[in-house]
């Protein structure tokens, strides 16, 4: 018996595929897709993708990432920016045709984070609301105002006489294992009363120096308001590239809402030398000191981007502290002359004060801030517009000390005034200093109360302050915190309790003695 079509069911099926074609649109599509051509020392050769845009971000087989580092018209130079243990020569590669972003908002803020908003703190998942690319132009002129508010940092040394201002780009320098993380952390650690953001960027670091940053944040200033964006030095090569743009962008988003931000970048010649490494890989052609012609312009298109905005954006800031490491104290090579040149001054930390046990070892004449004079509290301009000359005179009379005797009084006094200049210019790490607390130590000196005062008793005295000064002038801290500036009525207060605290210290001394 011959069997029909309905006896299979075929008409069903074809009445079924005939409904489902019937809505069926071909579209075109076009996949950008091509394969790697040598892969080694964490970047990669890549051919096939003709319209790859530079910064592009570039999907390989396995689902790695990488950037496009150079673009030309047969291959693209990509930078990795994670492991590429299982990639090799003829795998796949496909064009996202998305710029690299990173997330950012509020959701950040008390996390540890890779150079891509990752997590890496151990903590949940980050859900933000926002993504923003790491490239983003600065504020124009017009988008600018003038930096007018002082960043505090507590460390005497640098509020007195190298102030930085809200908007600043202020440079710390120097040769390794002189101070300078240990600086910068002081300063993000003084903003726990007050409402900065911090933004900590370490490009390179070794995992140990990043824990100790992170553990002395939280347990002296506001983790809760800072965000630490970690490459260490094991990272991909693309991750420590892009982190110091990511991080810039991160604090942006908090700026550019009208809040204060902060952001340190642990180190830029890290950075740079970086940068010359992926650039020689990828053949670009190198210049002075085998750097790529652009390695200015790397920098500056990052430090640029740190301004006061105007009241009309809102009235924010992002104050840059980027790190740079000097050899032998030579300032004039090619790395730190381009930041110098870029910021608006550099704090110069010396090796020779290092280890005499002066710190922060900040050199104070080589060390400059171009705009922060303006935006010191009328109380500090008072009281340090002097300092910076009277220490310079004693430096300078100090050498000539070690050759003989001093010969009179007046060289003898100055002596013993730049002594106890620096005496109070030395300070403990992770223990900024209050306003009041520098008002006293600067209403001291100016006065020349500490002048005849021996300097073991000025030590005692730099001990007990805080305590004495919470005691007895609350009052006089608050309307100082308030407007900056000391009455003469409150001059007259705080001087009373300073000299009893001069008293307290001298009667102690002399009952030791006794």
């Amino acid at each position: 018996m011959t069997k029909t079509p309905d006896d299979y069911g075929l008409k069903d099926w074809t009445a079924q595929a005939r409904d489902r074609l019937s809505g069926f649109q071909a579209r075109a599509r076009v996949d950008h897709i091509g394969s790697i051509a040598h892969i080694g020392d964490g970047v990669a050769e890549v051919t096939g993708l003709p319209w790859t845009r530079q910064d592009e971000l570039l999907r390989f087989e396995d689902g790695t990432l990488g950037l496009a580092f150079r673009v030309d018209e047969n291959s693209t130079g990509c930078v990795m920016l994670g492991a590429s243990d299982g990639l090799r020569a003829g795998t796949r590669v496909f064009g996202t045709g998305t710029i690299i972003e990173v997330p950012v908002g509020e959701a950040l803020l008390g996390r540890v984070v890779n150079a891509v908003g990752q997590p890496i703190d151990g903590g949940p998942a980050i859900t933000a609301d926002l993504t923003t690319p790491i490239e983003r132009p600065a504020p124009g002129i017009v988008d600018r105002d003038l930096v007018t508010s002082p960043l505090m940092t507590g460390v005497t040394v640098v509020d007195a006489m190298i102030p930085i201002g809200r908007g600043q780009r202020e440079l710390l320098i120097g040769d390794r294992k002189t101070g300078k993380t240990a600086l910068a952390v002081d300063v993000m650690i003084n903003q726990k009363d007050t409402d900065v953001i911090c933004v900590y960027a370490a490009v390179g670091q070794r995992a140990s120096a990043v824990s100790q940053v992170i553990e002395a944040v939280r347990t002296f200033g506001a983790p809760e308001r800072c965000i630490f964006v970690v490459s260490e030095a094991d990272a991909p090569p693309g991750a420590q590239w892009v982190t110091p743009y990511a991080a810039c962008s991160m604090a942006e988003y908090f700026r550019d809402r009208g809040r204060d931000v902060l952001l340190i970048v642990d180190d830029l010649t890290k950075h740079a030398i970086l940068y010359r490494q992926l650039s020689l890989l990828l053949r670009k052609p190198p210049g002075r000191e085998a750097y790529p012609g652009d390695i200015f312009y790397i920098h500056a298109r990052l430090l640029e981007r740190a301004a006061k905005l105007s009241p009309e954006l809102g009235g924010g800031s992002l104050t840059a502290l980027p790190i740079a490491e000097t050899q032998d104290g030579d300032l004039s090579r090619y790395i730190p002359t381009n930041l110098i040149s870029i910021t608006d001054g550099q704090i110069y930390l010396e090796p020779k004060l290092f280890y005499e046990g002066l710190k922060p070892a900040v050199n104070v004449g080589l060390s400059v801030s171009r705009v922060g004079g303006h935006t010191q509290f009328p109380a500090i301009r008072e009281l340090a517009g002097q300092l910076r000359l009277d220490y310079a005179q004693f430096l300078e009379l100090e050498v000539f000390t070690r050759f003989g005797p001093m010969a009179d009084e007046r060289t003898k006094r100055t002596i013993e005034h730049g002594r106890r200049i620096r005496a109070i210019l030395v300070q403990p790490e992770f223990a900024p200093r209050s306003l009041i607390h520098q008002i006293a130590l600067l209403l001291l000196i100016k006065t020349g109360k500490l002048d005849d005062v021996p300097l073991v008793q000025v030590e005692e005295i730099k001990k007990r302050l805080a305590d004495h000064l919470d005691r007895n002038c609350a009052g006089i801290a608050s309307r100082l915190n308030r407007s900056g500036a000391l009455s003469e009525q409150d001059r007259t207060d705080l001087l009373s309790a300073l000299d009893l605290l001069l008293e307290e210290v001298t009667d102690a001394a002399r009952g030791q003695e006794g």
